[in-house]
């Protein structure tokens, strides 16, 4: 009897989301009179194939916004994982909890957000799409790479550091090679992952797909959105497609 009344209070407590977020907020005759859904979806199927050549150039620049993008993320990850691996951090009490704290504001602030802040700080263009995924990048990378670090063996870094060896010393020689597969198999695994952010920084502004995506739309051109929506594909594709092999070389 408890259990059936529990599951009817959780059946009554979905309803009444149902009911407030989907039902009472839907603009139903749109979807269902002339022009709704099946309207809407003719229109996107006539594709407008003289926006083709025009895609060209930002499907180049979106792939280098996931590019380098992800270049300098790695780069800002390094640091940020050395501080926040238990084992290697110059201090527990100062240096570890800052790398960690920088590992969880990367990854709990959108790629969107961040976009629009440095869109404001630096203006439109590619740029700012490339610093918003170099510092959504750092919370992923700096932290499988920290986890990497703290699973390593430690007899070699005890070896260079018995003969007098400095923290670069032991960071090239007794943890990198130790790491290496494990890093450069996430940077490929976030690679992949930035191409499908780069191709919306444009709606914020940001260059690339997304910014031809957000003109077509706001020209009502709902074939060329769909033209840029399959530009999207083909690279998200080819993406996955260079990311499969690139790993499959480095593990």
């Amino acid at each position: 009897m408890r259990k059936a009344l529990i599951w009817t209070g959780v059946a009554l407590v979905l309803l009444w989301c149902i009911q407030v977020t989907i039902i009472a907020d839907t603009d139903w005759e749109r979807i269902g009179g002339r022009f709704g859904v099946l309207g809407s979806i003719g229109r996107f199927l006539l594709l407008d194939f003289s926006l083709l050549p025009h895609l060209l150039v930002p499907a180049i620049e979106t792939m280098m916004i996931a590019t380098l993008g992800t270049i300098l993320g790695c780069f800002l990850a390094l640091p940020v994982a050395w501080f926040g691996a238990r084992n290697v951090t110059p201090s527990l009490y100062i240096f570890y909890p800052i790398g960690r704290f920088m590992m969880v504001l990367s990854r709990s602030v959108h790629e969107i957000i961040w976009a629009i802040l440095f869109v404001g700080a630096v203006g439109l263009g590619a740029l700012p799409g490339i610093l918003a995924v170099a510092v959504r990048s750092i919370g992923f990378i700096s932290k499988i790479t920290a986890e990497a670090i703290e699973n390593i063996d430690p007899k070699p870094v005890e070896a260079i550091r018995a003969v007098g060896g400095n923290q670069f010393q032991v960071m090239y020689y007794g943890i990198l090679p130790q790491i290496m597969p494990v890093v450069l198999g996430t940077i490929i695994f976030e690679w992949d992952i930035n191409i499908r952010r780069a191709a919306v920084m444009g709606l914020v502004g940001a260059g690339g797909l997304g910014l031809v995506f957000f003109r077509q739309m706001a020209m009502f051109n709902y074939g060329g959105v769909t033209m840029v929506l399959l530009a999207i594909l083909v690279l998200i594709i080819i993406g996955e497609i260079v990311s499969h092999y690139a790993r499959k070389a480095v593990t």
